[in-house]
């Protein structure tokens, strides 16, 4: 395995194991009157842990330790939702305004460590549990209509655990994992298909989980938003692209830079953040990168 691979690994696998680290003890933690920030000042986006571009209005929503945060079209600098620091550590848009999340609550909320799937009708500005409150904290999530996959920790075990489920969110499948993941991405055509990122490699699943299969190719984040677009953005920046469904890649790019999220869009256009919170944008499916947003 390639250093910085294995570096991204050992820290997303930390989270995990002792997700206490990114929850209730080093969540930020604003005054709890909520009147006025801290003398310091407001920290900004730090850590990015996921990507999103709302279909009402094109808008790059940023996922990050320190809260949600927004970049309109046509501008570089990204600004707070609502004044929240909620730890969204899973994050994934799924309608115009709609988002679901996952993570650790902002400290003025009076909420568990572990917030379970929450949802957003507001385009984040307010969230309300789904299910799982106080029991699971996603660190992958993703869902294609009702379908969501969401990989992460256990609150009374402290363990890793992989859910589906198939209606929305409300009811909840275990399923066994092939090794700890670090990303996941959806068959746009299928929502029972998926492609998993591990920590040693890639794998395929054609039934929601239950059962997986090695895909070739190096591990790395992943973004498919079109049939012919599989994407992988490794550790060292390298970006590569399937066009048959994980059977074959292709080098595509170079993002230059360690990748900390990915998102795709369309066939073309994805959006990758850098872990010093640079969000790179490419329209032409990885080949060519401009800064889209800076923290």
């Amino acid at each position: 395995m390639r250093g910085p691979v294995k570096s991204i690994v050992m820290l997303l696998t930390l989270g995990l194991a002792g997700a206490a680290g990114c929850g209730g003890d080093e969540a930020p933690e604003p005054p709890t009157t909520g009147e006025e920030m801290p003398k310091v000042g407001d920290p900004g986006p730090v850590h990015v842990h996921g990507l999103g571009v709302n279909p009402r209005d094109g808008a790059l929503f940023v996922a990050t330790h320190t809260g949600l945060f927004r970049a309109p079209p046509g501008e570089r600098k990204s600004e707070r939702v609502a004044d929240r620091y909620q730890d969204t550590m899973g994050f994934t848009v799924v309608g115009p305004d709609r988002f679901l999340g996952s993570g650790h609550p902002d400290g003025r909320d009076g909420l568990p460590p572990f917030l379970g799937l929450l949802e957003s009708r507001d385009a984040g500005k307010t969230w309300k549990p789904l299910s799982l409150q106080g029991d699971v904290d996603f660190h992958v999530l993703e869902a294609s209509g009702r379908r969501i996959y969401g990989f992460g920790s256990n609150f009374d075990t402290r363990e890793v655990t992989m859910l589906v489920s198939s209606d929305g969110g409300r009811g909840w499948e275990e399923r066994s994992p092939p090794e700890v993941l670090i990303d996941l991405a959806i068959d746009p055509s299928d929502p029972d298909r998926a492609v998993a990122a591990g920590e040693r490699a890639l794998y395929m699943t054609n039934d929601t989980g239950r059962t997986w299969k090695p895909v070739g190719g190096d591990s790395g984040l992943l973004a498919w938003p079109a049939d012919d677009a599989l994407y992988v953005a490794a550790a060292d920046g390298g970006v590569r692209r399937s066009r048959d469904g994980g059977e074959s890649f292709e080098d595509v790019g170079e993002v230059r830079g360690q990748p900390a999220a990915v998102q795709g869009e369309t066939g073309d256009e994805l959006y990758v953040a850098l872990h010093d919170g640079v969000i790179k944008q490419s329209t032409d499916g990885g080949v060519r990168w401009k800064v889209r947003s800076r923290p």
